[in-house]
């Protein structure tokens, strides 16, 4: 087991790694801009190394900055969290060939997966079921580019090959509106993400969003958590997840599970990953893999009781996985709330000084969040502060735990979006379950403010 590890990230996530580490008796390294001098996780730091100031181009991207703390402070491994480099298959090279381990796949798995367009093509070797859609990238020939678009049937949708957060994506209705649509995209793909690749799939009209979490070590063992529900969207934006995914059979989640693992088996990967699924009519459709830890990482561990951090510092330290398939059961429900410093309805940022913050408690209940009252929101990032997450034995009970919880939340000093969580939980179609991805941005415009 590692001596110590050096903790890549900001925010709640690097608290949650922290934890994790101290949990396992291993000394954290906290990196942290100038902006988050007076983070919790830094004031909580047996170490902690200033990587740069507030930009995050030149703090939390720094490749550079970030093996250099790595290297003055002797830590043994590096653990990326989510965001900033944890799907940088260029960092995760630099990491290992600066002699460390990277907490998370191989850079040749990271490669794969990262590409929309190979992650699809290896998903079908494996005999995941995906999307149909364009075998590879889309042609620049326009008359091929309407030729699978008329055979995949419309409407489409064009999506960047290295896109990802809901950027780069564009959807056709008609054949007259697609060159010029694949053109935008193109452009889009090459300015965001340095790649100008695009392929299409079929527009699903209603689909859910489901994913399937797994884990796996370097010795060919791999098993998958149940499955999370992360229809709640915004802009292609997560905003509330549960586990498990109500109203889908458990024999179906057995099977896509299955494939999920035995395709990380045939391409020798390690480490926690995400297979994200859109769901339609009884069928699974892959969109794409996920080669880190997810934010709604929480509902899995809720329901299954297994600490998909601490599993993910053991396995890359070459420990085989403790526990197998059989062994994995989902106990009960678990939803959680991303808590975001930003207004409830219009979603414009919201940073600035939390002079009030009282969290919840009580049976079932776990927050997960570096914020404290006097704690400064700086600007500079993502706007999520925290997340609630409760577990019940029902879904109904867990429902019930989460109105308590969010009744309880106080902040003061900036808004957040705790009040639409609020109505969110007596809403009747979400209380039935199985909302679509769109159903939240109808459900905002009809509750306009």
């Amino acid at each position: 087991m590692f001596k110590k590890i050096l903790v890549a990230n900001r925010g709640e996530i690097a608290l949650r790694i922290q934890r994790a580490c101290r949990e396992l008796g291993i000394k954290a390294v906290m990196v942290y801009s100038e902006a988050d001098r007076e983070a919790k996780y830094v004031k909580l730091a047996e170490e902690a190394v200033c990587i740069g100031p507030a930009p995050s181009g030149l703090s939390y991207l720094n490749m550079p900055a970030i093996i250099s703390a790595a290297e003055v402070t002797d830590a043994e491994a590096i653990h990326p969290g989510y965001g900033f480099l944890s799907e940088n298959a260029d960092f995760a090279e630099r990491v290992e060939k600066s002699g460390f381990q990277f907490i998370g796949p191989t850079p040749e798995s990271i490669r794969i997966m990262g590409d929309k367009v190979s992650a699809k093509q290896a998903m079908i070797r494996a005999g995941v079921p995906c999307v149909p859609g364009s075998e590879g990238e889309l042609p620049d020939d326009p008359v091929a580019m309407k030729r699978i678009a008329k055979a995949v049937g419309y409407p489409v949708i064009i999506k960047a090959a290295g896109g990802g957060g809901g950027r780069g994506m564009r959807v056709v209705h008609t054949e007259a509106a697609l060159v010029n649509a694949v053109a935008m995209t193109k452009a889009e793909a090459g300015a965001a993400f340095n790649n100008p690749a695009v392929y299409m799939e079929k527009f699903l009209q209603n689909p859910r969003h489901i994913e399937i979490q797994i884990l796996a070590d370097k010795h060919k063992n791999a098993v998958y958590l149940g499955e999370r529900d992360c229809s709640m969207q915004r802009r292609h934006q997560k905003v509330l997840e549960e586990s498990p995914a109500p109203g889908i059979n458990r024999k179906l989640i057995e099977r896509i599970g299955e494939r999920c693992v035995n395709a990380c088996k045939k391409i020798g990967y390690r480490g926690a990953g995400t297979f994200e699924f859109l769901y339609e009519d009884g069928e699974f459709y892959f969109i794409e893999m996920n080669t880190r830890v997810q934010v709604e990482h929480p509902v899995t561990e809720m329901v299954t009781g297994i600490d998909i951090v601490k599993t993910q510092i053991m396995v890359a330290a070459g420990e085989k996985l403790p526990f197998t398939q059989r062994q994995i059961e989902v106990r009960g429900h678990a939803i959680e709330c991303r808590v975001n410093a930003e207004d409830p309805y219009k979603f414009t940022p919201s940073p600035g000084r939390v002079t009030m913050w009282h969290a919840p408690g009580g049976p079932g209940v776990r927050v997960d969040s570096h914020v404290y009252t006097n704690y400064f929101v700086p600007p500079n990032y993502d706007s999520m502060v925290g997340k609630i997450i409760v577990h019940g034995d029902t879904r109904e009970q867990a429902m019930a735990r989460m109105r308590t919880a969010l009744a309880e939340t106080v902040v003061e000093g900036i808004n957040t979006n705790i009040p639409l969580h609020r109505e969110l939980m007596v809403d009747a179609k979400f209380m039935d379950g199985g909302t679509n991805i769109h159903y939240l941005e109808h459900w905002l415009e009809q509750h306009k403010r």
